[in-house]
């Protein structure tokens, strides 16, 4: 369990009175976030900054959600995985391993990210689409369906990759 000279070494200007343990997990919480009762905050994890996490939504393990994120309905973000900056993971999605999420990028439906994935810009993920491995999406592309990229495949620009499509190895779609 973090104790609040662990936050402090992450957040040195961190107080008592900035910072609190969330009721459900005892992870910890910036008094400027806004965490719901019924969402669950691990014992290792952090939610700073504006960040909203609302609904049964979990942050756990040494994850953090921080910036102006929503974190929302029933996802996940777990792992040592970051979600930051204007970033929305929402509905049933999943992001955890080390993948970080940020921009304006969404998260959403069923969709995962895993691994050492990272999703940013204005990337849309959704449905049941799976990024993982070292695989980036950002800009203003979108993967959905039943899709699958991972590897060190690149997509960007206004790419598209849906229905069941694969992406992998070191390709680049832009």
């Amino acid at each position: 369990m973090m104790t609040f000279e662990d936050l402090k070494t992450a957040f040195p200007d961190a107080t008592l009175d900035t910072w609190s343990q969330h009721t459900n997990g005892g992870g910890w919480v910036e008094n400027t976030a806004t965490v719901a009762e019924t969402a669950y905050v691990g014992p290792d994890a952090l939610v700073s900054g504006d960040a909203r996490v609302s609904g049964d939504a979990v942050v756990s393990g040494d994850a953090v959600v921080s910036g102006f994120t929503v974190v929302s309905g029933n996802a996940v973000v777990s792992g040592r995985s970051r979600v930051f900056e204007n970033a929305v993971v929402s509905g049933y999605a999943r992001v955890y391993g080390y993948a970080w999420v940020s921009g304006n990028a969404m998260v959403y439906g069923n969709a995962m990210v895993s691994g050492n994935a990272e999703v940013y810009g204005n990337a849309w993920i959704y449905e049941n689409a799976v990024v993982f491995g070292n695989a980036q999406i950002y800009e203003n592309a979108v993967v959905y369906g039943r899709s699958r990229v991972s590897g060190n495949a690149r997509v960007s620009g206004n790419a598209s990759v849906s229905g069941n499509a694969m992406v992998s190895g070191d390709k680049i779609i832009n």
